[in-house]
């Protein structure tokens, strides 16, 4: 230790002097574990409960102990939990219980909060008890699909690569003086009445060639520009971007973009309609009865709380609306604002409603008409969701309106932007959905029928048979099932797709059932339909739909027939190439509905519907959902040949697919499927047959490192299981079964690239072969597992993070010593043979400099060592002689035994020395050797008390200790001297 460190006592200097001499001899005590354990052995009591079963404490009082033999016990979550006799009067008896009446305290303080009563009432309103609490009720369904959730696939499919218009303004010279600053009232009247003049006599610029992500952006930036007028006080610029955008839905010169368009401006247009409800609702302030202050109005108001200066502002509102020229921005800005007429009059929504339907007649285009009907229909459902007259009107005006489509107007557009009538089309499905929807929503049957009806004498059409599937209820459709499969052969095809129409039936069909005595015949008339279908990709869109179908309602010959007649449209021209995603669906469909998989596999079309998947990636993918669907449903292992043989099949397939270059997280899952699939093999107790399963598996997968972990830990198993069939006694066959186990796990390991699972599969291999008394092949293990030491690396990659291996190297080190004291030693190889091959590995070793792990190990030998110089060991191994046995408490090999203990003592003394000027890490391993000293050491030799006396001295002196664990070794020995055991009054006297 330093000059500028706390100077050690006397006996502090002596150990660390006298440590390079190794003057302390390592003094073992004789030890008789069997009295040991009679002297610690606990006083056994029986008992009729768990003690560490959890007590469930009730939220209201606790029932009376006679009810509770009979009854359960409400816990908080508000289940009952079935109890018998034994655990209510075990629960009568809880202190908690007396003292608070059966009342949990948290739950107590939890009925008087008042914030989880508001939490209660908030949950309650939005379940639909809103009524009970005097909240107004939402009229909608749960059912009824919002237009939030159909924006974004609107813009996902209705994409182009044209290049996009966009008109926008500049400020006008009235705006930019409002934005300097504020101004009188008069003032503020004339600049509006000017920016009003500007816009009719044109600020406008035309932004030309803008790509579809350029459109978006700039229409993003007028929805920001929009509130961050409004928030500058500028409503009139406010409305003028919200006039602007709307006079966007009249352009149609990219047409294939008009849906989504129309989603990104009725967006910006709904920002503007709760602009001005919100500036209207913060005008009206309402003096309630008996208040002193106007506040806000309730959410339920009625027109005639709204004071006048708010209807005449909520008027003006109007007025100006009004005065647009155009009918279209007119008409959408209306309707964004429609809302307001809350303020003004109690039924003033339907009048204008109404009153809007009729005015989209003037809509020329009709696309454009079809999505201002859709857009109000829209508004309607918000503001009067039971009122159905604009809806009625607006449905039959499109029925009206239909025959435009084949106008020599829309054809000459289609033939400019060279679109095909299927496609166009198809752009009308998001608006007419929308519009059925709404009438759909709280109808009866009835209307379905009459919308047939219509629909047959005006229409016809396949596109409105394909929006009237998609917008009623599934059961009113699977009612009708086999009427619109005649509706669907009879419609007009007209460019719209009738296998879109399949489709959509087969995904009604998926949700409701149609009548039990038309399955069949259903099936029968819509797959007639689908094999004639023109088409590679029409026909696998239904397929993929109607297998479903099969799926929920036949067996394996009807879904056998489908995945052929699948099979013989696909494999012409190599069409399965390009349908990958709905053949991979499929697949997904049958082991989601088939779980059994002996009945799986005896659909005989089922493996080479797998073939079709040329692509690696994607076979792959496929083979992974069927592995995990096996791993997830089968909970009994199998010993069906077709089953493993075809699952063995699929895993080979996966494992080929790995390389040097796949993703280690990729890797893991394939192991981890392998490895779920193999514990589901059994072949019952032909043991082996069960190894030569384990060779083949070997074989079939060397590239998975945790496959080849299993396969070697099932080996062992398999060991351990022969050793109980024998009850410990083999025979000349089980000894050579078990030895072809042991030889297996020792030519398996060596594959394994991770050390320290190659470490302990060493270990646990030994230990197995050591249980079955094959000596020789433990004495292989143990010797690999000691020679791959040095392969240790300092640190290692561990769940993503590096981190220092000697923790793991220590524990391992210290069962390995567990292990060794019931190995005996080979006779050709020498007393302690395996023990100083351990400590000449442990030697060179390359430790971390800073790190006491290097004399922890040798403390684990020193332990080992102490162990083995008993008469008898604390436990052996059935069967097996250890060193005790061999040995007989033979002088020569306790002599060098104690020779191998001096020096090791010795080597942990040295380090002790060398560790003066770190007092903290001196201290640490005093301890330790302290500790290892009192159980194992010999503590009536006056000398090696002396040694323990002084390490305790240092131990104190550095402070880098424990004191609790100090105190507790004092307590420990203090009991040992008690209990009669010989200890040297010094060491006691120091403690």
């Amino acid at each position: 230790m330093s000059a500028s460190k706390t100077q050690p006592t006397s006996q502090e200097n002596s150990v660390t002097k006298n440590s390079s001499s190794s003057s302390y001899s390592w003094k073992i005590r004789q030890r008789d574990y069997e009295q040991e354990r009679k002297k610690r052995a606990l006083v056994f009591e029986e008992t009729m409960e768990d003690p560490l079963k959890p007590i469930s404490v009730s939220r209201g009082k606790v029932m009376t102990t006679s009810r509770r033999a009979s009854t359960g016990t409400t816990s908080s979550s508000g289940t009952t939990t079935p109890r018998n006799a034994t655990a209510a009067a075990t629960l009568a008896l809880d202190p908690l219980n007396s003292v608070l009446e059966g009342m949990d305290p948290l739950s107590q303080m939890a009925e008087m909060d008042p914030l989880s009563q508001m939490s209660l009432e908030l949950t309650m309103e939005k379940k639909g008890f809103g009524a009970s609490l005097g909240k107004k009720v939402v009229m909608t369904e749960e059912s009824f699909e919002p237009w939030r959730s159909k924006k974004a696939a609107i813009l996902a499919r209705y994409t182009t690569s044209e290049r996009l218009t966009l008109t926008s303004f500049d400020l006008s010279p009235a705006e930019k003086a409002a934005l300097q600053g504020p101004a009188s009232v008069t003032d503020k009247v004339k600049n509006r009445l000017e920016q009003l003049d500007d816009f009719e006599e044109g600020s406008l610029k035309e932004m030309l060639n803008l790509s579809q992500q350029e459109y978006v952006s700039r229409i993003d930036e007028l929805s920001h520009q929009l509130q961050s007028a409004w928030q500058q006080d500028q409503r009139v610029r406010s409305l003028k971007i919200a006039i602007q955008c709307s006079k966007l839905l009249v352009d149609t010169s990219v047409i294939q973009f008009y849906p989504s368009k129309f989603v990104l401006v009725t967006d910006v247009l709904d920002t503007f309609g709760q602009l001005v409800y919100g500036r209207l609702l913060e005008m009206a302030q309402y003096m309630a009865p008996g208040a002193v202050v106007p506040g806000r109005l309730p959410d339920d108001f009625t027109p005639n709380q709204v004071p006048e200066s708010a209807k005449e502002t909520c008027r003006n509102w109007f007025f100006k609306i009004a005065s647009i020229r155009e009918l279209t921005p007119r008409l959408y800005v209306e309707a964004a604002v429609l809302k307001c007429y809350k303020f003004l009059q109690e039924n003033e929504h339907q009048e204008a409603l109404l009153r809007l339907a009729h005015m989209t007649r003037g809509i020329g285009d009709p696309l454009v008409s079809l999505y201002a009907r859709s857009y109000l229909c829209r508004v309607g459902m918000s503001v009067a969701p039971i009122y159905k007259d604009h809806l009625t009107l607006s449905f039959k005006d499109f029925l009206k309106c239909y025959s435009q489509v084949q106008s020599d107007t829309v054809q000459n557009t289609l033939a400019l932007q060279k679109m095909e009538m299927q496609s166009y089309l198809q752009l009308y499905s998001p608006g007419l959905d929308w519009i059925l929807q709404c009438m759909a929503h709280r109808s009866s049957e009835s209307i379905l029928n009459d919308i047939l009806i219509d629909g047959r004498k005006q229409c016809n059409s396949a596109l409105l048979l394909n929006s009237i599937m998609t917008a009623f209820k599934p059961e009113y459709i699977a009612a009708r099932t086999s009427q619109f499969i005649e509706h669907i052969r009879a419609c007009e095809d007209s460019g719209f797709p009738k296998h879109l129409l399949f489709k959509t039936l087969g995904l009604c069909l998926v949700v409701a059932d149609p009548p039990e005595s038309q399955k069949l015949q259903i099936l029968n008339d819509a797959w007639q339909s689908i094999v004639r279908l023109r088409g590679a990709a029409a026909y696998v869109a239904c397929a993929e739909v109607w297998m479903e179908y099969a799926l929920r309602h036949f067996g394996e010959r009807e879904i056998d027939t489908i995945l052929g007649d699948i099979i013989k449209h696909v494999t012409p021209d190599r069409a399965f190439e390009q349908h990958y995603g709905q053949l991979q669906s499929i697949v997904d469909k049958i082991v989601t509905h088939i779980h059994d998989f002996s009945r799986l596999f005896s659909i005989n079309k089922f493996l080479p519907f797998i073939d079709l998947f040329q692509k690696e990636s994607v076979k792959v993918e496929v083979c992974k959902l069927v592995l995990e669907t096996f791993v997830r449903y089968q909970l009994e292992p199998t010993s069906d040949l077709v089953i493993v043989n075809a699952l063995m099949f699929l895993a080979r397939i996966m494992h080929d697919s790995v390389n040097a270059l796949s993703l280690e997280d990729e890797m893991r899952h394939i192991g981890q499927l392998v490895c779920g699939f193999l514990k589901r093999v059994s072949v019952g107790t032909d043991y082996e047959q069960q190894l030569s399963f384990a060779v083949e598996s070997r074989s079939s997968f060397s590239n998975l490192e945790p496959v080849l972990v299993y396969l070697v830990q099932s080996v062992n198993e398999l060991a351990i299981e022969t050793r109980r069939v024998v009850k410990g006694h083999h025979t000349r066959k089980t000894a050579a079964f078990v030895r072809a186990c042991s030889a297996y796990s020792f030519i398996t390991i060596p594959s394994v690239g991770n050390v320290l699972l190659r470490l302990n599969l060493y270990l646990v291999s030994g230990q197995v072969a050591l249980l079955n008394h094959c000596l020789s092949q433990a004495d292989s293990f143990f010797k690999a597992a000691i020679s791959l030491l040095p392969d240790v690396p300092v640190v290692m990659e561990i769940d993503g993070k590096l981190r220092s291996t000697e923790p793991l190297l220590l524990d391992y080190i210290a069962n390995l010593c567990s292990t060794l004291l019931v190995v005996p030693d080979p006779p050709e190889s020498g007393v302690l043979y395996l023990a100083r091959g351990l400590l000449n590995v442990l030697q060179t070793y390359a430790w971390d400099f800073n790190s006491d792990a290097k004399v922890k190990a040798y403390l684990s030998i020193l332990s080992l060592l102490s162990a083995m110089a008993q008469e008898t060991y604390a436990y052996h191994i059935t069967g097996v002689d250890s060193d005790d046995r061999l040995y007989g408490n033979d002088p020569k090999f306790l002599a060098e035994l104690q020779k191998l203990s001096d020096t090791i003592l010795g080597e942990v003394l040295q380090q002790l020395h060398e560790l003066a000027d770190v007092p903290q890490r001196q201290g640490a391993l005093a301890v330790a050797l302290l500790g290892v000293g009192i159980v194992h050491g010999d503590l009536a030799d006056a000398k090696f008390a002396t040694l323990l006396a002084n390490l305790w001295a240092l131990a104190l002196k550095t402070g880098g200790t424990d004191s609790r664990l100090l105190s507790r070794h004092a307590t420990y020995l203090r009991r040992q001297k008690a209990a009669g055991r010989a200890i040297a009054d010094e060491l006691i006297q120091r403690l």
